[in-house]
């Protein structure tokens, strides 16, 4: 699951980053209309702040983690027709320098 951190993040001069080893999806994780990754998500969080970069993500997701995570959260939808753009980098990095320390 890692893979970007050998791949893709050199070429883009970032750092090794934390990665989240996803369980199994099961029918537990589909309750409430969430997207299987979300609970697992704020699990690994534990209140920290944390930038989820997905195509899968829903209003119901983004609702779920106002009112259940106590740290700052950027819930990022990407299109999945053109994967990250120039526009989704500035909109990340603006998140980031705004959100330090």
């Amino acid at each position: 699951m890692d893979d970007a951190n050998d791949c893709i993040a050199p070429w883009l001069g970032l750092p090794r980053l934390s990665v989240v080893n996803w369980p199994d999806a099961t029918d537990d994780h589909l309750r409430d209309g969430l997207h299987w990754k979300t609970r697992p998500l704020l699990d690994w969080a534990a209140g920290r702040s944390f930038v989820w970069v997905d195509d899968e993500m829903t209003d119901r997701d983004r609702d779920w983690i106002t009112a259940n995570h106590r740290g700052h959260a950027l819930l990022h939808h990407v299109d999945p027709r053109y994967g990250l753009t120039d526009h989704d980098f500035v909109a990340l990095d603006r998140w980031l320098q705004s959100h330090q320390g």
